[in-house]
């Protein structure tokens, strides 16, 4: 449909041009009419033409991350999208945006070429100028989603490498200490191959030592102070009774490890030689350590290859990206990773049992997590009762966090759920994080986030659907 040159001048974007060029593009452009909820133009497609509107209404969505983001909406005469770099020198250009019409809509439509001509005609100058400030713009937006990164990368190392540095250094230690009771047994060892021992009683040593270690192993009642005290000087006198010097350095390790005095009349009793008692229970004293240091490298250990699970649990690195979710994994890794911030909160699971999985994306659930646990955290200053609870029902899984500290200041209630607000003081971070957990409940998951607070503590509440599209 051909378009009058009154209209074209009518239009913001060409008010300035004298007669002769709008004359010039109204004979190159023309008026298309779509009907409700059509694509005019999708992204990716080659931008062949720039459109501006001329009566009714236009959405610009732009895809990532699975979904289909909100631009802009607006009826307002003469916006316009679609080849507006159609001017810039470089490979062609594709549309960067999905452009639909949500009620009957009419649009001016000038060709990606006709507009570059235009523009380098009618002002050259500002093709410089927009050329730059369109790459200043990219290099600036890049480089604050790398910092973004950056930073949230570095805050999740430094709670990493808190939690890896004290079993690693436990475990070091724990090495340092058994290499020296090692040499201690061969010295022992040594002192008492030095009194010609018979084969008959090196074997009654080794079963008196397998019955310690066996001891030593089982769980054993918590004592007190004063009963530990006990035992200790029970042992030591009854060291001292059958003349085995340093007793009393002797006993708090056998006593720690579940023995008593009793056990010292059994092992005299299972030997029954004359041999150099000192030198036989301090064999068994560097037995009893050794043993010790071997469980606390392997707890050290343990502790450290758990750590690794949980990283690799809370970025799914080896998972495909969509899949069916068992919650709780991805809640305890993220308390793994958030565990230096979470000192001296107590953290209370109240877990629903047999929780059914839900459709989703692990890791993006993961970050949902992290800003909640995180705001909690922040919420409770380092003391308090951090409560998470999971339950469902027959459409939905629900995931609570909850905080019993002051509650969400009035004045930021209704923003909350906006980027960048945050309720830490100037210059601590960049804002609570929930626009983001909110957008990857709501679109990606097509669940819900709400929240209530109160002076009691606040409770925020993640609703996820059992079936994919729910």
């Amino acid at each position: 449909m051909p378009v009058d040159v009154d209209e074209v001048r009518s239009l913001f974007l060409f008010e300035s041009l004298d007669d002769e060029a709008l004359t010039w593009l109204s004979a190159r452009a023309d008026v298309r009419v779509h009907d409700a909820d059509t694509v005019v133009f999708a992204e990716g497609e080659p931008a062949d033409a720039l459109f501006m509107l001329l009566e009714g209404e236009l959405l610009l969505t732009k895809h990532g991350g699975g979904e289909d983001v909100v631009i802009n909406r607006t009826a307002h005469r003469g916006a316009y999208s679609g080849a507006v770099r159609a001017f810039a020198s470089g490979p062609p250009e594709v549309y960067q945006t999905t452009l639909r019409t949500t009620r009957p809509s009419r649009f001016l439509r000038l060709p990606a070429g006709d507009f570059a001509t235009l523009v380098v005609q009618q002002c050259p100058m500002a093709v410089h100028l927009l050329d730059g400030i369109y790459e200043g713009v990219r290099a600036t937006e890049s480089a604050l989603r790398q910092r973004e990164h950056l930073a949230q990368l570095g805050v999740l190392s430094a709670n990493l490498a808190h939690e890896l540095n004290n079993p690693a250094a436990a475990a070091v230690r724990a090495t340092e200490q058994l290499r020296s009771r090692v040499a201690g047994m061969r010295t022992k060892l040594r002192l008492l191959a030095g009194k010609g021992l018979s084969p008959e009683l090196v074997a009654r040593l080794i079963e008196t030592q397998e019955v310690a270690v066996e001891r030593a192993m089982k769980p054993r009642p918590e004592l007190s102070a004063l009963e530990e005290s006990d035992l200790e000087d029970s042992i030591a006198d009854r060291l001292q009774e059958i003349g085995v010097g340093h007793a009393y350095d002797l006993a708090p390790v056998f006593a720690a490890s579940g023995m008593d005095a009793q056990w010292v009349d059994d092992v005299v009793e299972r030997v029954d030689s004359g041999l150099e008692w000192e030198a036989a229970f301090g064999w068994l004293r560097y037995t009893l350590e050794t043993e010790a240091l071997m469980s606390e490298i392997e707890e050290a250990s343990t502790r450290i290859s758990s750590l690794v699970g949980a990283v690799k649990q809370y970025s799914h690195l080896d998972q495909a990206q969509h899949q069916d979710v068992d919650i709780k994994p991805g809640i305890e890794s993220t308390l793994v990773m958030l565990a230096r911030k979470l000192a001296g909160i107590e953290v209370r699971r109240e877990y629903a049992a047999a929780l059914p999985t839900v459709p989703g994306y692990p890791a993006e659930l993961n970050q949902v997590w992290t800003n909640l646990i995180d705001n909690a955290a922040d919420a409770l200053a380092g003391h308090g009762v951090l409560t998470l609870r999971t339950r469902a029902d027959d459409a939905a899984v629900f995931v609570e966090v909850a905080d019993d500290g002051p509650g969400v200041p009035e004045s930021v209630r209704e923003h909350l759920f906006e980027p960048f607000v945050t309720t830490k003081a100037a210059g601590e971070g960049s804002g609570l994080g929930l626009e983001n957990a909110k957008r990857i409940v709501e679109r990606r998951h097509g669940g819900s986030l709400t929240y209530t607070t109160g002076p009691e503590g606040t409770t925020f509440c993640v609703r996820l659907p059992r079936a994919a599209g729910a």
